[in-house]
């Protein structure tokens, strides 16, 4: 029985911490407390002193990174803005400091959500289309998905001056989004994304700058647009419609090109000879005009001589012409055997 006593009792100091390498108890921390009492003057209440200066030494420095800001608070109220390095402010109780990134960019997804990032990204989008599912200014139906990065650069206005910068951030774009898009014809949400984009920018900033909310919005990028599932076959006869169309246009322009210009040469040629034509003849009339009045200036001067000269050259250009000549005395008065003879002579 002695020897199971023992025992017992071993297992109890083992139990309070007495084995070797366990943690003391809460009895051994403050025996010792006790017994170093009157090594240090005033004993317990110094070393708790001391232990109140140490936290509050602690408390009133801090670090800021280089990508970070320091908003120090005091009672609540925004007191300065700490900056890279060690800083130091009010122990804990007094001052509160704030650490906000100011370079890291941020990023929010509207329409899906990255459930796995990496070379093969994979995205949730099911639950999300309501946030994408817009109408667009022809009364059609797009979903459009897009993200929206951003930078803070105002951490006192990030922090104070609105309540829930995030919530706030994706109030806006999902409105200037739905802006954007209501003005714009299916068509062009799907081919112009970087305009709409571009636009949702200007637009969401400019909101964000209204109400001081103190981040810059440095990108806004869309996703691939497409429509709902039960739209999708009417959008492809659609499309097909518009390819039909425009190769018909197409067709249309190149037989338009072909024949065009073909008349219009045509034309010109026409244009071309009937003003050598006229301009041949009006040349030929002058010069006749020109020719007569110079015979009859000649004429007014010699009449006779003229007269007869206009006559002797006329016959000249007349009898080459004629085929057999008569000449008759004035005083013969048959002529049919004549004639006959020479017609007789002409067919053999």
């Amino acid at each position: 029985m002695a020897w199971d006593w023992d025992k017992l009792q071993e297992r109890k100091r083992g139990a309070s911490g007495g084995a070797p390498g366990a943690p003391p108890g809460i009895d051994e921390i403050f025996d010792k407390i006790k017994g170093m009492k009157g090594k240090f003057p005033g004993g317990v209440s110094i070393i708790v002193i001391i232990i109140i200066l140490l936290i509050f030494a602690t408390s009133s420095f801090y670090t800021v990174k280089l990508d970070e800001a320091g908003i120090v608070q005091r009672f609540g109220k925004y007191q300065r803005t700490g900056h890279p390095g060690l800083n130091f402010k009010y122990p804990a109780g007094i001052e509160k400091v704030t650490i906000v990134k100011v370079t890291y960019i941020f990023k929010e997804e509207f329409g899906f959500r990255t459930i796995q990032p990496g070379v093969r990204t994979r995205y949730e989008t099911s639950s999300y289309e309501n946030e994408s599912l817009m109408l667009a200014g022809d009364r059609n139906v797009a979903l459009v998905p897009w993200i929206v990065q951003y930078r803070i650069t105002n951490p006192k206005d990030y922090l104070f001056k609105v309540n829930n910068v995030r919530a706030t951030l994706r109030d806006f774009s999902e409105s200037s989004m739905r802006l954007v898009i209501g003005d714009r014809s299916i068509d062009e949400i799907l081919s112009e994304r970087e305009e709409i984009a571009s636009a949702a920018k200007v637009l969401l900033q400019k909101q964000l700058d209204m109400v001081e909310a103190g981040i810059k919005i440095t990108a806004l990028e869309m996703k691939k647009t497409n429509v709902p599932q039960p739209v999708q076959p009417s959008l492809n006869e659609v499309n097909q419609a518009i390819q039909v169309k425009e190769k018909t246009i197409y067709q249309a322009e190149k037989a338009y090109n072909k024949v065009i210009p073909a008349a219009k040469g045509d034309a010109e040629k026409t244009i071309s000879s009937a003003e050598g034509y006229a301009l041949d003849r009006v040349n030929r009339a002058r010069g006749d005009a020109a020719r007569f009045l110079s015979l009859y200036e000649e004429y007014e001067k010699a009449k006779e001589i003229t007269r007869r000269r206009l006559y002797l050259e006329s016959m000249q250009e007349i009898l080459p012409k004629i085929g057999n000549k008569y000449i008759v005395d004035t005083e013969q008065k048959n002529l049919l055997p004549l004639l006959n003879l020479g017609k007789i002579k002409g067919d053999k």
